[in-house]
Order: structure tokens, then C-alpha cells, then sequence
């Protein structure tokens, strides 16, 4: 735990955020049950905001705020708003995507969520991560496992070997055409070797899949701090593994990264992206 925090504060951080994040619930549900619900695209015709991702994170950054008037708020869409660019100091700072999975979202598919977590010194310390349309709702604080639905959870240490593990994919990021090559690449070395490949469109729930032991493996690049800071903590404290994509350390203001239960299963998936690089010539940035 960090010694500049006390677990008191850290408990309070946690049940504050988790009630904030709960009580959205509802707001999150009512978009989600309309058919066709309205959305703007962005920076790009992929990216999607509706109006219920700038209510949530309003609600949540105020909440948060008045709670914890120390703290900072690197949120999705006042970024998007703002036209800047995130930065994380060591002040206490809630990191969120009220809604994650926005393409989910507007057509209905229940694989989408509200994200938050929380880093203190630059290190992710609490997590929370509500899917609404499932009913389940995932959390962590800094050394005090991992939950779902307030029952402990723990992600499937016994898968070693990439021919043992269910992989997620994000099959849509080769939208990207600056990292097309190098994603139907790795793609093809994970899936021609894994027992199955999943793409959710949710990182945040895929993150938290494999922490509960749905799936055993996750590799994304390309997204931006929101959309892996509340899965990341959730994952470590439920027992799992994050990296950098080279195999070097997490950095979730530069969220490129390979997510497994087992730290042998994340050595075997980082070397086969690894020799599909070899293949493109691809090095990473």
C-alpha cells in the first residue's frame, strides 16, 4: 500500500467511488434501453459519445469532487471537450470512461460499463467497473483482492500456455490503419494458437473477465488511460498480470499492454506478438 495514503483513506476512496458509481446505475440504464439512442461521432466515425456519457461523467466527477476535494478528474469526454491532452500528476486523480464500450452501448449489446479508478503517486489504487445491463458491478482497492458483486473473485492462475486460454482481441481496432498490418497479424499468431478468441468491444470488461476467470488473456493497443485504468487494478488485485506490450511495465497513461492470469501465460503471449512483429517490421513507439 502506498505509505503516503492510510488504508483508512483508501477504504474511504473505494466505498465513496463505488456507492457514486452505483447510483448511476439507473441514468446508464435509461439510454441503454432506448432503441437507437442518439450519438455524435468524434475524432473519428468509430468513436461515439451519446449524451448519457457526458451526463454519468458530470455526475461522477461532481460527486467525486465534493467528496474528495484533493483530488483531480482525467475524464473522457471534458477532455474530448477541451481538445487536451491527459496528464497524471501524484495528486490523488479518478480516472473515468462513463461509458465504456459506446458502440455496444447504442445498439443494445450488454457488454458495456462505467469505468473509474483512482491513482495516487501515479499508481492505480482503487478500481471500480459497473456494467448496469448485466447487473454486475466489479471493484478493488490496493491490496484487498478483487470483487464482483461484493463476492471475491480471482482470475484462472492454472492456465499456462496460450493453447489453454480463451483470448481477447479487439478486432475493430484495425479500423486504425497506421497499426492494421501489425494487428491482423498478431491476431493471426494468438488465435491460430488459443483454445478460443473472444472480441467483446469493452476493455474495461475484458480486463475484469479475466480477473473472474471468463477468459485468460487480453492484448490492446491504441486506447487511451480511461479505458483500462478501473479494469488494471481490478485484474492485479484479483491475482492477474499487466504489461506493456513489450513485456516492460504497465503504463496507464500509454495503455499499450498484454492483460493474463498467469505471469507464465503473459511470457508466452508477449513472445507471440513478438514473432509477428518480425513478420511486419513493426517496432514499438
Amino acid at each position: 500500500m502506498n505509505n503516503k495514503i492510510s488504508e483508512e483513506k483508501l477504504r474511504q476512496y473505494h466505498e465513496v467511488s463505488v456507492e457514486l458509481v452505483r447510483k448511476c446505475g439507473p441514468l446508464f440504464l435509461e439510454g441503454f434501453q432506448k432503441p437507437n439512442a442518439d450519438y455524435e461521432v468524434k475524432s473519428a466515425f468509430y468513436d461515439l459519445v451519446t449524451v448519457y456519457d457526458k451526463q454519468i461523467e458530470a455526475t461522477l466527477s461532481a460527486g467525486l469532487l465534493k467528496a474528495f476535494p484533493e483530488s483531480k478528474i482525467i475524464g473522457e469526454e471534458a477532455l474530448a471537450d477541451a481538445k487536451t491532452q491527459p496528464e497524471l500528476s501524484d495528486a490523488p486523480t479518478w480516472i473515468i470512461d462513463p461509458i465504456d464500450g459506446t458502440n455496444n452501448y447504442v445498439r443494445r449489446i450488454p457488454h458495456c460499463c462505467i469505468s473509474v479508478g483512482l491513482a495516487i503517486n501515479k499508481e492505480l489504487v482503487v478500481g471500480i467497473v459497473y456494467n448496469p445491463a448485466a447487473n454486475e458491478l466489479y471493484s478493488a482497492w490496493q491490496g484487498h483482492g478483487a470483487f464482483l458483486n461484493g463476492q471475491p473473485i480471482s482470475a484462472s492462475s492454472n492456465v499456462t500456455t496460450i493453447n489453454q486460454a480463451v483470448v481477447g482481441y479487439e478486432i475493430s481496432l484495425i479500423v486504425v490503419a497506421k497499426a492494421r498490418d501489425s494487428n491482423v497479424k498478431r491476431l493471426y499468431k494468438l488465435a491460430s494458437n488459443a483454445t478460443g478468441t473472444r472480441s467483446f468491444g469493452c476493455a474495461a470488461l475484458t480486463l475484469c473477465y479475466i480477473a473472474a476467470g471468463r477468459c485468460d488473456a487480453y492484448h490492446v493497443e491504441n486506447l487511451k488511460p480511461w479505458d483500462l485504468a478501473g479494469g488494471a487494478i481490478i485484474l492485479r488485485e484479483a491475482g492477474g498480470f499487466v504489461y506493456h506490450t513489450s513485456g516492460g511495465r504497465f503504463d496507464v497513461m500509454k495503455p499499450d499492454c498484454v492483460c493474463t492470469c498467469s505471469e507464465e501465460l503473459a511470457k508466452n503471449v508477449i513472445q507471440l506478438i513478438k514473432e509477428a512483429d518480425q513478420i511486419t517490421g513493426y517496432t514499438f513507439i
